[in-house]
């Protein structure tokens, strides 16, 4: 299934830019790309978004896991009934939470490297959670209310 597929692709890019980083900085090495607007940056974040809940465990590990597991499921039980918009954001948003907990399993961080200086340093998983979370947000506005008038 296509779904399936864009999971999976947004997985693999995220690791191998972040196998990139990986094997070619230091932690905490930055190469200026724009000075003073925008670095590479190797961080290793040991909590979640902007480094909360450091060695939580359940809130890093269990609880992402519950969610990708129950958006995977939904991809699939809802995939001839919701708009192709909505599942596409189920499917970016499940690819960039694995993409971070593969990170978090295996390495006991996430590797994030864009650095725009003026906020916290992020990665290629978080970006598809961000544009998935507001690919949703556009299909609740745009077939809601084209649903509401079909009513």
């Amino acid at each position: 299934m296509v779904y399936y597929l864009i999971t999976a692709a947004v997985i693999l890019l995220d690791r191998i830019i972040k196998r990139i980083v990986v094997s070619n900085m230091a932690p905490w090495e930055t190469i200026p790309v724009i000075k003073d607007i925008f670095h590479f940056t190797y961080v290793q974040n040991r909590g979640a978004a902007f480094s909360m809940w450091q060695e939580q465990w359940v809130v890093l590990i269990a609880l992402p896991l519950l969610m990708i597991t129950a958006g995977l499921v939904l991809l699939f039980l809802m995939r001839k009934k919701w708009e192709p918009l909505m599942l596409t954001s189920i499917a970016f948003i499940c690819g960039g939470g694995l993409g971070n907990l593969i990170d978090r399993i295996s390495l006991g961080y996430v590797v994030d490297l864009f650095d725009f200086r003026v906020f916290p340093v992020f990665n290629v998983a978080d970006i598809f959670i961000c544009v998935g979370c507001g690919l949703m947000i556009l299909d609740v506005l745009l077939f809601e209310r084209k649903n509401e008038g079909n009513e």
